[in-house]
Parts: C-alpha cells; sequence; structure tokens
C-alpha cells in the first residue's frame, strides 16, 4: 500500500482528496435559497476575520457566527476558513468577493452534519429554521463507486467527508474532501516491479528537476521539465495551473517507467516566508510559485502511481556550503544539485527508519 514518510503532523494534511461534482437545483426557489446562505457564510466569515484580528477566543467566535447561520457547524466552518485567511493575508489587505458554503465532516454525524450525501445522485444541504434542500447531484463515472461506499461508511459511523458548495457562472459545484485511502482503492495504479530506486524533485516556479539514485547514492537518470511561459506577465492562471500540474504529472510517469520506487520532495510547507531579490523578474517567478499547489498534486499522483513519497526538511537544499559542493563535485547546475540533494536525503531517511524496506541488489 503506497505510503508518506515524513512526520505524522505533515501526513495529517495529505489525509484528504478532493472530488467535484455538479449540484442541480430542483427549482430556482432552491438556488435563490442556497445564493442567500451562501452570502451569509460569506459574511460570517469576514466577521469571523475581523474577530481573528481583535483575538477572540475560539469558542465564544464560534458561538457568535452561529447565529447568522442555520447551524453551529457552519459557525465553526467560517470561523476556519476565517483563521486561514488571516494567515495568508500577513498583515495585507483582505477582500472577500465569492459567495460559497462550507461545512467541516464529523464520523458522529454520519458523514457530515450540514451538507448530507444520500446516494451518489442525490444531496440534502440544511438550511434555516430546519428545512433542508434537496439537490440533484453528477459526479464522474468513476467516482460513483468511490462514493457509494464512503456513504456506507459514513452512516456505519467509520468515516466523514467535509464538504463545499461553490458559485461559479450560474452552476453550482460541490467540492467533497474524500479519505486518501479510499480515493487510492479505486484510483491506484499498480506499478510494475522496481530496482529500488529513489527520484529527489527540485520544484520550481517555471521548471522541475528530477534525480534518481540508486541504493548506493550513484545518479542513474536526471530530467528537466520545463514550463517558462506560467511566470510571464498577463498569463492565465488557470492555464498557468494546468500546465504546472502536468509537468510534474509527466515527470512522476517518467519516474514510473525507468522503476523507480519512491520519490522524495521538499516538505514546501514548511517555507514560510518568500526571500524576495532586487530583480523583478526573478520577484515575479518567486511571488507565482504555487509550492503548496505543487506538493500537494506531487503528493497525491505519487500516491496514485503506489510511489512511496517521502517528505524532507527543505533547509541546506539550496544556497548553502553543501550546495555548492555538490554543484562543484557532481558537475550540476543549481537547480539538478538541489534535486540531487532532496534525493539523497531521503534515501538516506528511508534507511534510518526503514533499513529493511530496499531489497537487495
Amino acid at each position: 500500500m503506497p505510503r508518506i514518510i515524513a512526520d505524522p503532523k505533515v501526513v495529517e494534511e495529505f489525509e484528504y482528496v478532493t472530488i467535484v461534482g455538479r449540484l442541480i437545483p430542483r427549482s430556482p426557489e432552491d438556488f435563490m435559497k442556497l445564493c442567500l446562505l451562501g452570502y451569509r457564510f460569506r459574511q460570517a466569515v469576514k466577521h469571523g476575520i475581523n474577530l481573528v484580528l481583535q483575538g477572540v477566543p475560539q469558542g465564544v467566535a464560534y458561538k457568535i457566527l452561529a447565529r447568522m447561520l442555520p447551524s453551529s457547524i457552519y459557525g465553526e466552518s467560517a470561523y476556519k476558513y476565517a483563521k486561514l485567511i488571516v494567515e495568508g493575508a500577513k498583515g495585507r489587505k483582505i477582500e472577500i468577493r465569492k459567495i460559497w458554503i462550507a461545512s467541516r465532516g464529523g464520523i458522529s454525524w454520519r458523514g457530515n452534519l450540514n451538507i448530507r450525501l444520500v446516494s451518489t445522485d442525490r444531496v440534502l444541504v440544511r438550511y434555516f429554521d430546519g428545512e433542508w434542500i434537496e439537490l440533484e447531484a453528477r459526479f464522474g463515472k468513476k467516482y460513483l463507486p468511490l462514493i457509494e461506499e464512503l456513504i456506507q461508511l459514513a452512516n456505519q459511523r467509520m468515516e466523514s467527508y467535509g464538504a463545499t458548495i461553490t458559485f461559479r457562472n450560474g452552476r453550482l459545484y460541490l467540492h467533497l474532501e474524500v479519505p486518501l485511502w479510499l480515493y487510492l482503492k479505486y484510483s491506484g495504479k499498480p506499478k510494475p516491479t522496481g530496482y529500488s530506486l529513489v527520484a529527489g524533485f527540485d520544484l520550481n516556479s517555471d521548471r522541475i528537476n528530477v534525480v534518481v539514485l540508486d541504493r548506493e547514492g550513484r545518479i542513474v537518470a536526471m530530467k528537466t521539465l520545463w514550463f517558462p511561459e506560467v511566470t510571464s506577465p498577463g498569463y492565465p492562471r488557470n492555464k498557468a495551473r494546468h500546465n504546472r500540474l502536468e509537468k510534474l504529472s509527466e515527470a512522476l510517469k517518467w519516474c514510473r517507467r525507468i522503476g523507480v520506487d519512491y520519490v522524495a520532495f521538499e516538505d514546501l510547507t514548511k517555507i514560510r516566508d518568500r526571500r524576495f531579490a532586487k530583480n523583478p523578474n526573478a520577484n515575479r517567478k518567486i511571488s507565482r510559485f504555487a509550492k503548496r499547489e505543487l506538493l500537494r498534486h506531487g503528493v497525491i499522483k505519487a500516491l496514485k502511481l503506489c510511489f512511496i513519497v517521502i517528505l524532507i526538511d527543505p533547509k541546506g537544499t539550496s544556497i548553502s556550503v553543501t550546495h555548492r559542493q555538490v554543484m562543484r563535485e557532481k558537475g550540476l547546475d543549481r537547480h539538478m544539485a538541489s534535486a540531487y540533494i532532496v534525493a539523497y536525503r531521503g534515501l538516506k531517511k528511508l534507511k534510518e527508519q526503514e533499513p529493511t524496506t530496499i531489497p537487495p541488489t
């Protein structure tokens, strides 16, 4: 079974995968009710931001926000969104334009208290005064067996799922948080027997560098995938996201073809502050580096391809004495040297934690 070798706190961030489906209201009145609920949720998040900035205790904030929404769980979700927004803003001006509805999951609530899956094609949403809004749900055919099992597990109080409803161009979409193990059960692909190779990834705003090492630390293969267009001024954000993730998927599939068993990434969630330079072009690349997005996609895709994922501390993988030494000794450029260090540290961590998992050559 594919897994992640990392700090348990880090692994928690990858326990769920989001799948998206369409929601279709049964009447225009139901659609307007959901719009009102989305507006009230957005207002609750805005109020929650003020509460976070004022240092209001979490328990008190929950109760205040619950008065604005149909249930206390909506209030908790609004407060958690507000807290994340404040942490991500880092003192910058906060502006929220879109409306949405979110409700966290809970095992004791048979999956979710407010946005509930009844079947693979039917969803209930809690409204004001105890009213429920029934919606038709449409998911991709490949997700139907997964959702059916998720509903069964939720009814047995064995699993939960978070749910978010978004509004886009007059349409409703349901973003469902599915347990990672369940997603891999229906989406994972068997991988051919490998040769105990470890691939290290250096993820950047305009390229991905990969270095593959054998169990002795020798370089077996290297690859660079470029996407410089995504950092160009005025380049569409959605298209940039698609290009980045497509190149990362291509790199992982290449690793699969050459027999890699383990992939190592820097734990980019530990990089809190961006280091800006005097060069405006460099600053633009730094500001457009979607590190969390790339890391999350890389981890999920690697697990889906049945790799074992290793997350390492990013400290010292670039701009360090070791980094310069690797460049000099191995004849690598700075990005390929970073990928080499990531792979080497991944191999070292693997040997320290699981010395018997690497089969002899």
